[in-house]
């Protein structure tokens, strides 16, 4: 299996399955000299860890992250970074009944049919537990963020029918409520749907928004590795994300030239935009305004509801999927998307120094 690799410095690999002994990643490209240990990874690990409300699924997993390589006396040393989270609560045999079925919503056909064998238990790779090394990854990548002043922050929009609307954002109510959003009461409206929908073995998606701050003008590639584009394939690769939006995003097709183009201004010897419709990035660099991107999330495809579907052998049948699911993936999520944001940015800053011979004579 290809395809478990992201970026070109700060690379990532990512590796394990869900009810293997472990997951992690390999990070390459990190630079020497950062202060790491595993507090730093844990706390977002801890954001995206199973069990911490009614919302999310039951299995019991501490999720402590250990750094195998390249940390010495609390530094990173330029080598590559290893971090595994062992397994400890697997329930495999809750996925006995769906050997020989295909899970509506999941990647069990496709899969089959490309490698003509599957992990059943939990999805393997395909498992959202695989975003354990890409959040173990996105705090490393964070802590370099943070050195350089750069701050990138995830959190939920909408559950459902229930959305926050801009003006009524409060960033410091985030962590205060189990949802992730923006606004206590907002958060409240959306868990009683969710309660409903639970009762009903059902479950809802949502949109997750992530704002970069403070980013410099010039960051992205203007033709393929584009800041949006790579934006778009990092956060994609999540799986269960159906859709990625760059500032108005698909609201710009409603608009007209005079609307969406934000006017410039000199602004006390500096360029700034009057509005942000194309959120932050201009030709696929980034403009030095706040970066905004959104991602749809899908609501969550195993469910406890009987489900028509068919066995390997080609026949109809039905199927109910046991174990123990989230109602809803967004608010564990959240730091997944921020972890892959953070991700890209890193990679993109690392290749912009070769964009000026002005910027190697600095260096060397």
């Amino acid at each position: 299996m290809s395809g478990s690799s992201f970026g070109k410095i700060f690379r990532i690999t990512t590796w394990g399955e869900s009810h293997g002994p472990g997951i992690g990643v390999v990070i390459d490209g990190c630079p020497a000299g950062l202060a790491l240990c595993e507090d730093h990874i844990q706390k977002f690990l801890d954001r995206r860890k199973p069990g911490q409300s009614k919302y999310t699924t039951k299995r019991n997993e501490a999720d402590s992250v250990e750094i195998l390589s390249g940390v010495f006396e609390g530094k990173t040393t330029g080598t590559p970074i290893s971090l595994l989270v062992r397994n400890q609560d697997q329930r495999s045999r809750d996925y006995g009944n769906i050997a020989e079925l295909f899970r509506p919503g999941h990647a069990d056909y496709p899969f089959t049919e490309k490698y003509g064998i599957r992990d059943y238990r939990g999805g393997g790779r395909s498992s959202g537990r695989e975003t354990i090394g890409r959040v173990a990854a996105g705090a490393v990548a964070s802590l370099i963020l943070n050195e350089l002043g750069i701050s990138v922050r995830a959190y939920t929009k909408s559950i459902g029918p229930f959305s926050v609307s801009e003006e009524d954002y409060h960033f410091s109510e985030i962590e205060e409520n189990s949802l992730y959003m923006p606004n206590n009461a907002a958060a409240e409206q959306a868990g009683e749907y969710i309660s409903s929908l639970m009762a009903e073995k059902d479950s809802c998606g949502g949109i997750i928004e992530c704002i970069a701050d403070h980013l410099p003008v010039g960051l992205g590639e203007p033709v393929f590795d584009k800041l949006d584009a790579l934006l778009a394939q990092a956060v994609m690769s999540v799986g269960a994300v159906k859709g990625v939006e760059i500032g108005d995003g698909f609201k710009a097709a409603l608009s007209t030239g005079s609307r969406n183009n934000d006017p410039f201004r000199a602004e006390d010897g500096h360029i700034c935009k009057e509005s942000n419709h194309a959120g932050g990035t201009l030709g696929g660099m980034s403009d030095g305004s706040r970066l905004i991107l959104r991602a749809a999330v899908k609501p969550t495809s195993s469910i406890a509801r009987t489900q028509q579907t068919v066995n390997i052998s080609g026949e109809n049948t039905d199927i109910t999927v046991l174990g123990r699911h989230d109602p809803v993936i967004v608010p564990r999520a959240v730091v997944v998307v921020e972890s892959m944001a953070a991700i890209t940015l890193v990679d993109l800053l690392l290749q912009n120094m070769t964009a000026r011979m002005e910027h190697l004579k600095k260096i060397y």
